[in-house]
């Protein structure tokens, strides 16, 4: 049961909501959101001291916007634990079965997405995750970005005719990861602004790794 913004807050980063009880690795996921907030701050700090041009107050902006959306992510992550069918994944995807806004979409999820629970619920989960380190990481976001609109828009068509929803909630969400897409967000004060000044390593020159980042990137 929710309480409030500040004590939610809290009991996410000490590790003591339900969800992370539920999963069995609690202890583990809030080792690893804290490593990665921790990481995402030496990385913007990083970049702020090399390279003047990422001082600016929309660079901060995209930073924090980004790391707040990758928590979303890694936070949504943790009901789909533990597998192979985590019980608040079941009875988030059943309603798609009946209230997706086409017949086509209804059909898939009572005739391929139900009995596939087991197989989709840990790919469901990896996605959110991987969505949730690249963004707080600041790492390939424009690709992930584009995955993360796609994931976001089945969510948005799958539940669009339930009572309880507000399908602007998901277009928002769209439109967030679109400004992440067209602005390489990863750029500010991310990861791929550090790759993007890099002399050396596996992201760097003109071979083919290098050459498949920077077009992605």
């Amino acid at each position: 049961m929710r309480t409030n913004p500040f004590i939610d807050a809290w009991l996410f980063v000490s590790g003591n909501p339900g969800e992370h009880q539920a999963s069995g690795i609690g202890w583990l996921l809030t080792v690893l959101f804290l490593v990665l907030v921790v990481c995402s701050i030496w990385i913007a700090w990083t970049n702020w001291q090399q390279d003047a041009s990422q001082r600016t107050k929309e660079h901060l902006a995209t930073w924090f916007m980004r790391v707040m959306i990758g928590a979303m992510f890694y936070q949504g992550s943790i009901w789909k634990l533990p597998f192979p069918v985590a019980g608040g994944f079941e009875a988030a995807l059943s309603p798609i079965a009946e209230h997706a806004a086409f017949d086509f979409h209804r059909w898939i999820a009572t005739n391929i997405f139900l009995p596939m629970l087991p197989v989709l619920d840990p790919l469901v989960y990896f996605t959110e995750l991987f969505l949730a380190i690249s963004f707080i990481l600041g790492f390939l976001v424009r690709p992930m970005s584009a995955v993360g609109m796609l994931f976001v828009a089945q969510l948005w068509l799958g539940l669009y005719r339930q009572p309880e929803e507000w399908p602007w909630l998901y277009v928002f969400l769209i439109f967030v990861q679109g400004f992440f897409f067209v602005t390489s967000a990863g750029k500010s004060l991310g990861l791929d602004g550090l790759q993007a000044r890099s002399k050396t390593g596996p992201f760097a020159g003109t071979g083919l790794v290098a050459r498949l980042y920077r077009a992605l990137a």
